[in-house]
């Protein structure tokens, strides 16, 4: 699943003989600076090396703290978060096409995130950028060659889907298949499996399930089809974003154990899922950039971090590659990294490694792709209203038509040639495993074989019981994520992947604060309480990198809330018991092995 501000500050002299800016002080801003962030002589100043959401949240909350802020991004602001326009698809006044990395989907274990969304203005909604948020009233296990299983999503509010006779009987017949599918006894083990993740103890957590590989852990290489299909690849590989084979217990249970409590209404900001009522910069990004303007955050677009400079103990510069091609070195007093993981680690040189071992360790973890294609279709077509997950497809598809949710849109009359009703977008979450059409793996064939190979999966998927869902003929066009390139060539390349979390993965992610008294790490590899490349770890790291500065300079100013994700206070007592189990070298005592 699943990926700029600007601070407004000096540079030194040399810098700006070659092109440094220099940034404008409002009265406000530095009235509101205390002593420890720079008194009299003016707000401390950061750079930010990174816009996607990481780097936004960095630059909102230095910034509301009154620091000069300036955001350094290579590409675009938002990242692998952001929506992106479709080129030459506009006509008619209309706006292009929407596209996107990969679907947004914002469920109700986040926090932080949503803390963000709602101190960013949007007009006419009273909870900013977070009243955007809509929550899709069911979603999909779809099978192929079965009927699929439709599962409602209730919450507060939630108005169920207008279902016909045939639906309703289709949903029976896949109910009971299901069931049929995996045997009573293959069920009842999972349940005692979440039994013993439930009631362990962190250090078993964090030792024994961490060396565990899901896969293992649920005895996934003994069960049923069905079984391994739907527990053990469906939730990992399509929801949870890693492989069930590779992926540590720690990090795949404790995203699902948090699932539960949200679906329970446990420690939950909202719904299970919620996802943007608009294309993603409209609802979001484009309003946090205006808003981190106005709070005085400078960007740069289209500057590259080259190298992060060390000397005497301290970050000395940035060299950073401007839009025309030239190398500059950018100084502040602070550097927050704000980089996807494999772009970061490239610019950390020998020196600062040595400095802090944690950053060497980060050549340890593992990045896979995960990336999404848009199909627009002239005619809706008759899928349920949520998010469906392909978990037969060989290339483990996830989708959602998104047109349905944007009620504030219409869509042929705002966007593209007004043909087009509908934008059907689909993660493509497995590159490495052959195809149906071509019998290739996803790197292995050329964009248009990856189009067509995606749509004959999605048919297949759903075209498979006596009604056809997706037609030929309704298919105008498709957009792949620019960021794949070279693919059907023996080099492809994606310049955003994601992280993966192969077991031991917990023990070689840094924290927010380094050994290095004026930089910082923020990111969604960054160890923070959700173990999991996600937009939440992006943002709470960001927030913990905020507070490390804050610390690390005396400063008064609040301190960044960092929610983490919810324990339910009724099972701490067999934890504790379990920590005791734990030390006496003990199983858990639901562990029936």
């Amino acid at each position: 699943m699943d990926r700029v501000g600007s601070t407004r500050r000096t540079f030194m002299a040399g810098a700006a003989a070659v092109g440094g800016a220099t940034a404008l002080t409002t009265a406000g801003m530095a009235a509101t600076a205390s002593a420890a962030d720079g008194g009299a002589q003016g707000p401390q100043s950061v750079a930010v090396l990174g816009g996607g959401v990481a780097g936004l949240t960095a630059a909102h909350e230095l910034a509301e703290r009154g620091l000069k802020v300036t955001v350094y991004e290579r590409r675009a602001l938002g990242g692998k978060a952001r929506s992106m326009d479709v080129p030459d698809s506009a006509k008619g006044g209309r706006r292009p096409l929407p596209a996107e990395h990969g679907f947004r989907f914002i469920p109700g274990i986040y926090h932080n995130l949503p803390d963000t969304m709602r101190r960013i203005p949007f007009p006419g909604n009273a909870g900013g950028v977070w009243d955007n948020l809509v929550a899709p009233p069911e979603m999909s296990f779809a099978r192929t060659g079965r009927e699929d299983l439709r599962i409602p999503l209730p919450w507060p509010g939630h108005k169920p889907a207008d279902l016909t006779l045939d639906e309703i009987r289709r949903a029976l017949t896949a109910a009971l298949d299901t069931l049929k599918g995996i045997p009573a006894h293959e069920a009842a083990y999972f349940v005692n499996r979440g039994l013993v993740f439930l009631t362990s103890c962190d250090e078993r957590r964090d030792g024994t399930w961490e060396r565990t590989p899901w896969w293992e852990f649920i005895r996934a290489e003994r069960m049923s089809y069905d079984y391994q299909r739907i527990l053990a690849v469906g939730l990992t590989r399509n929801i949870v974003a890693t492989k069930a084979e590779e992926a540590s217990t720690r990090t795949v249970a404790t995203l699902l154990e948090a699932f539960v409590f949200n679906a329970l209404g446990r420690g939950a900001d909202g719904p299970l899922d919620r996802i943007l009522n608009a294309p993603t910069n409209e609802a979001w990004i484009d309003p946090w950039v205006e808003h981190l303007k106005k709070l005085g955050v400078e960007f740069r677009i289209g500057w590259t971090v080259r190298e992060v400079k060390y000397g005497s103990g301290r970050v000395t510069a940035a060299v950073i590659e401007d839009p025309q091609g030239l190398r500059q070195s950018v100084t502040a007093d602070h550097y927050v990294s704000a980089m996807p993981v494999e772009h970061a680690r490239r610019t950390w040189g020998a020196e600062l490694r040595a400095a802090d071992p944690q950053l060497a360790r980060c050549d340890k973890l593992e990045t896979d792709w995960m990336t999404g294609i848009q199909f627009y279709l002239t005619e809706r077509a008759p899928l349920l209203n949520g998010h469906l997950n392909c978990i037969d497809s060989p290339w483990s598809l996830t989708a959602i038509q998104q047109a349905g949710h944007w009620p504030s849109r219409d869509f042929p009359a705002d966007y593209g040639d007004g043909t087009v009703v509908d934008c059907l977008s689909v993660d493509i979450s497995e590159w490495d495993k052959p195809g149906v059409l071509y019998g290739k793996t996803a790197k292995q064939c050329t964009r248009t074989e990856v189009a067509r190979e995606v749509w004959a999966q999605l048919k297949a998927s759903l075209n498979d019981t006596g009604r056809t869902v997706l037609k030929d003929s309704a298919l105008n066009s498709w957009f792949l994520d620019p960021g794949v390139d070279g693919i059907g060539t023996p080099n492809p390349t994606n310049e955003d992947q994601l992280l993966i979390h192969p077991v031991g993965t917990f023990h070689n992610r840094p924290r927010a604060a380094t050994q290095i008294p004026n930089f910082f790490l923020a990111g969604d590899y960054v160890a923070v309480d959700i173990d999991l490349a996600t937009m939440e770890g992006a943002n709470a790291s960001a927030r913990a990198a905020v507070n490390a500065l804050l610390d690390r300079t005396g400063s008064t100013a609040a301190r960044c809330t960092v929610t983490p994700l919810f324990r339910a206070p009724e099972v701490e007592l067999m934890k504790r018991h379990d920590r005791t189990r734990y030390r006496l070298g003990l199983r858990n005592a639901f562990d029936l092995g």
